[in-house]
């Protein structure tokens, strides 16, 4: 990712910031839309998770000026992932949902250089989740 691409990706999140909660609802709802097998992973109450989400995005934008900062992060989670049933072909569906909650989310201030920031990020971490989970680098859309 090239700096104005991190630039981007964190001041469009913190625009994400103040509708989180219903960020989350859209992101969810659009994950269980496109992939509903995923929905039976999820046992708790979705607020509560919806909240994780929002917690751990925030993290990792804030986290993207110094990425080799937050991988033993996000390594973690990508282990601890594999205990709930995720599997790596999962990444693209999540990928793509989150694309989708950004665009709704951030309307007007959604364009293409904010769409290829994001995807960049997206693809940054989740290739390196799914090597640090399964041993191989899959490419998640």
């Amino acid at each position: 990712m090239t700096p104005q691409q991190v630039s981007l990706v964190q001041s469009s999140f913190a625009k994400v910031v103040p509708i989180a909660d219903t960020a989350a609802k859209l992101f969810y709802d659009r994950l269980f839309a496109i992939a509903p097998p995923v929905k039976q992973m999820f046992k708790g109450d979705m607020t509560e998770q919806g909240r994780k989400l929002m917690t751990t995005l925030a993290v990792v934008v804030n986290g993207l000026t110094n990425l080799e900062a937050i991988l033993p992060a996000a390594s973690a989670l990508a282990r601890r992932h594999t205990s709930y049933g995720v599997k790596p072909s999962h990444y693209a569906s999540v990928g793509e949902a989150l694309l989708w909650t950004l665009e709704k989310g951030l309307g007007d201030a959604w364009n293409a250089e904010t769409a290829t920031a994001w995807t960049s990020a997206y693809r940054t971490l989740s290739g390196f989740m799914i090597k640090e989970a399964y041993g191989s680098a899959e490419p998640a859309e």
